[in-house]
């Protein structure tokens, strides 16, 4: 086994506990929280674990929730400042 830095990355959709979580290896890295009522499904809570921030996965895991959000015909809702922020500098994800 090398010491390769590019350790593989997963994002797992994980609706029971109405999280998007990124792994980095097995290590849970990045997650977005949502709650979901009425077609809404509002992103209140982002976070990247403090070993693996400054890498970007915030916006991986966000964005690979956004998308699967709009491909299931949901609604985006921005309670969490960091997808606020991420939706308004990507205006592709505004409804």
């Amino acid at each position: 086994m090398s010491n390769n830095t590019e350790t593989a990355t997963r994002i797992e959709h994980l609706p029971e506990q109405s999280r998007f979580a990124l792994f980095v290896g097995d290590d849970l890295a990045a997650y977005a929280d949502y709650s979901e009522v009425d077609g809404l499904r509002d992103f209140d809570h982002t976070v990247t674990e403090a070993d693996f921030r400054g890498r970007g996965l915030a916006g991986l895991v966000v964005r690979h929730a956004l998308d699967e959000t709009r491909e299931q015909g949901l609604k985006i809702g921005t309670s969490c400042s960091y997808v606020e922020k991420f939706v308004s500098e990507h205006p592709e994800y505004r409804h």
